[in-house]
């Protein structure tokens, strides 16, 4: 079961794209032509992330909720 991590969603002028990325699971960012797609992607890319993360023995972050940015 994926857990709840924070999702942040933005548009890339440069790219022409939505962005997504989980800033709790280094790397874990994808992109799409709206915010749904951008969305799917990234979730995608992180039930991948948590495989690989099992696999290699890594610590899997628990969310953290809501992240403050100033």
């Amino acid at each position: 079961m994926m857990k709840k991590y924070e999702i942040i969603i933005f548009w890339s002028e440069q790219d022409q794209v939505f962005v997504a990325e989980m800033p709790e699971l280094k790397g874990c960012i994808a992109h799409g032509d709206t915010q749904s797609e951008a969305l799917k992607n990234v979730n995608e890319v992180a039930e991948e992330w948590i495989e690989m993360a099992k696999e290699k023995g890594w610590v899997i972050p628990e969310p953290k909720g809501k992240l403050v940015f100033a």
